[in-house]
């Protein structure tokens, strides 16, 4: 890529810094979908012992782009997700995918399908990790940011897909029960 044309790209996806998430953080103000997306791929790397027959270079890059939709589009929590607004990030991606030079258009496009398709070990894996950051990241920012309909998803989000692996099932298990224990002390506070 051109310098130029490099800096162009970066400061779209700079829009990822500015992007929040429906998450708060610990120190309570919105998490960023950029930091979301680096906490991710830290995850992905420090499991990379337990996967040793996947890709974990493959899920990683997968973890920091997954979410490069949401600098055009913004983030839409899951629970309000529609088709549309799917279908609209798909076109946004779509248009950053097709700014890049070849081959590495190529590559990108081929890691979005393969998440997509979510077929593949290592993509299975990313969406596990994804929904289990989420959920820590909904933790650490505490039952007083939660919506009442997150009292249930921080206990039910993710499951099925988490289930795909022994070691995302444990870590999603873990996630629960740390949610558990968070809505019993509210309730004891209270």
């Amino acid at each position: 890529m051109e310098p130029k044309e490099l800096i162009s790209f970066l400061k779209i996806l700079e829009q990822l810094k500015c992007n929040t998430r429906h998450n708060w953080t610990s120190s309570k103000r919105h998490e960023s979908v950029a930091e979301h997306s680096w906490r991710l791929a830290v995850l992905a790397m420090l499991l990379e012992p337990d996967f040793d027959d996947l890709d974990m270079n493959k899920v990683i890059r997968m973890c920091l782009i997954h979410d490069w939709g949401e600098a055009v589009t913004g983030d839409i929590p899951a629970f309000i997700k529609t088709e549309e607004h799917e279908k609209t990030e798909e076109e946004a991606i779509e248009s950053l995918v097709e700014k890049l030079p070849e081959p590495l258009s190529a590559s990108i496009a081929s890691l979005f399908e393969e998440m997509n398709l979510c077929q593949s070990r290592e993509a299975k894996l990313l969406k596990s990790l994804d929904k289990i950051e989420t959920l820590i990241q909904h933790n650490e920012g505490g039952p007083d940011t939660w919506l009442p309909l997150e009292y249930e998803l921080n206990l039910t989000y993710g499951n099925e897909i988490c289930n795909s692996f022994l070691q995302t099932r444990q870590l999603r298990d873990q996630v629960r029960n740390d949610s558990l224990e968070l809505i019993r002390r509210e309730k004891d506070e209270h």
